[in-house]
């Protein structure tokens, strides 16, 4: 007779194996250690099997019926229930294989080593917060162009359109490296071109008038921070890195008896080494900050560790306090400033100026020029450079260093 729900409650472990009959091949199995297993005995291809339905009490009676009832309507069609199973178990774990998430960290771990550090940190973070809690655990072969734009919307409604356009072509990175790798045959990124509003773009602040640089050199000389943010600032203008690149300094890469400060390509975003001639100037600073650092890694180490550089914040939060908001001056200003003075002041050559802003400058016939293109000139430039900003800083008046034009 059928089993009922008592019946299983009470049932007892012996010594041996026995065996509770409900029905259609459906029995629980009791074991001596007192564990109990659902099983379905059924006949396929003139063989017996035995197939799993699971643990009671996890799976009761009701479920295990329901599982009996699935395996033999599969019967009924000719299917082998057990084999069917371990298809199906299979098919789930490619398609687990091929989700979303694992072929994008599969594309981040093959392609991040050639990325700044900064840079894959915020792809990541992007991806991780805002496309793998929708699109993570979807194959990548069946995710649609309105799902991935829906996830998209959920990051333009917060305000972050430029978030949005940045995750979308990471996204497109992804696809296609699944189409490349045989994990999806299109990419859905490339359909939602134009599905999302055009970013404005926004220009860095930076201070650009000489007048007004001046007064910026001055204010940076009588910052009361600590010594290795002004620093840090006053060697920004002489050097006109990005941000990372100059807080990020190694002492390692820095020669001040030869007047060179040689960055790896790892740490630039153009992955190419690259070559900064230090003015007199900036020797002068180094040399000052590195009776304090210069027994640490960096050159300028953060506030709390000597083990970690200083951090994101620390240049633009000292602006700040100077009293530069944020549409007056910005970390990365100091770059407009050379980029604007050096030409259009200074009227050094567009060449020079490219190549030690680290910029992809090519050569007429496509080629890019190599590290030590116009070193020398690009010295002489940075010296030219450093003593304009003394007069600058000084209060002079100056429109235009004679006998240094291109």
């Amino acid at each position: 007779m059928p089993l009922t729900d008592t019946a299983i409650r009470n049932a007892k472990p012996g010594e041996k194996v026995s065996r509770l009959f409900d029905g259609g091949g459906l029995y629980l199995e009791v074991a001596p250690a007192g564990g109990k297993w659902w099983r379905l005995k059924y006949r396929f291809g003139g063989k017996e099997k035995r197939l799993s339905l699971g643990v009671y009490p996890d799976v009761g009676l009701k479920v295990a019926r329901e599982r009996r009832d699935e395996a033999r309507r599969l019967l009924a069609e000719g299917i082998d229930p057990g084999e069917h199973r371990k298809t199906t178990k299979s098919m789930k774990a490619e398609l687990a294989a091929n989700s979303f998430e694992v072929v994008a960290r599969e594309w981040f771990t093959k392609y991040s080593a050639t990325w700044v550090s900064g840079h894959a940190d915020k792809i990541i973070r992007r991806l991780e917060r805002d496309i793998f809690p929708w699109l993570g655990t979807r194959p990548a072969s069946e995710i649609t162009a309105p799902e991935l734009l829906a996830a998209l919307r959920r990051i333009e409604e917060r305000g972050a359109l430029d978030t949005a356009h940045r995750a979308m072509q990471n996204c497109g990175q992804i696809f296609r490296y699944a189409i490349a790798t045989g994990r999806a045959e299109r990419d859905p990124a490339a359909d939602l071109r134009g599905a999302l509003p055009p970013v404005k773009q926004k220009h860095l602040a930076a201070i650009t008038d000489p007048k007004d640089i001046g007064a910026l050199l001055r204010a940076m000389d009588g910052y009361t921070g600590s010594l290795v943010t002004k620093c840090a600032l006053r060697l920004a203008p002489m050097v006109f890195l990005r941000p990372g690149e100059l807080r990020q300094a190694e002492w390692i890469e820095i020669d001040l008896d030869g007047d060179t400060w040689e960055i790896p390509a790892a740490r630039m975003k153009m992955r190419q080494p690259h070559i900064v001639p230090l003015s007199s100037q900036a020797v002068d600073i180094l040399r000052e900050l590195h009776a304090l650092t210069g027994n640490s890694r960096y050159v300028f180490p953060g506030a709390r560790s000597n083990g970690r550089p200083m951090s994101n914040n620390a240049i633009l939060a000292a602006l700040r306090r100077m009293g530069y908001d944020k549409d007056e001056m910005s970390g990365h200003g100091f770059r407009a400033m050379a980029r604007t003075v050096l030409d259009e002041v200074l009227g050094f050559s567009p060449d020079w100026i490219e190549h030690q802003l680290a910029h992809a400058v090519k050569d007429p016939n496509g080629r890019a020029y190599n590290r030590t293109a116009h070193l020398k000139q690009r010295r002489d430039m940075m010296q030219d450079w450093a003593d304009y900003l003394d007069k600058l800083k000084a209060g002079a008046e100056i429109i235009r260093l004679h006998g240094n034009a291109a």
